[in-house]
């Protein structure tokens, strides 16, 4: 069985490969415009405190995004043991 989690609960240093964005039009169509779209692999480098953004690295591009947006984007969590850049 597979386990999905939202981008917003992956942990700091892990990475997982988007499957779905659970989002209004508009704002699939902005993820999607920022590189955030089902296939792609993201790794999360950072939670700001207090329910912040979320810095996360798709391919060579370090975005931030809010905690709400990534809470509708639906990852595939890679391995532990996986390195991801």
């Amino acid at each position: 069985m597979t386990d999905f989690i939202t981008l917003s609960a992956l942990p700091t240093g892990r990475c997982g490969t988007i499957t779905r964005i659970d989002a209004s039009t508009e704002l699939a169509f902005r993820m999607r415009a920022l590189g955030l779209l089902p296939g792609r692999r993201v790794k999360v480098i950072r939670h700001s405190p207090f329910h912040g953004p979320i810095q996360v690295r798709a391919g060579q591009t370090d975005l931030i995004i809010r905690r709400s947006e990534a809470a509708t984007i639906l990852v595939l969590p890679c391995p532990v043991e996986t390195v991801c850049a």
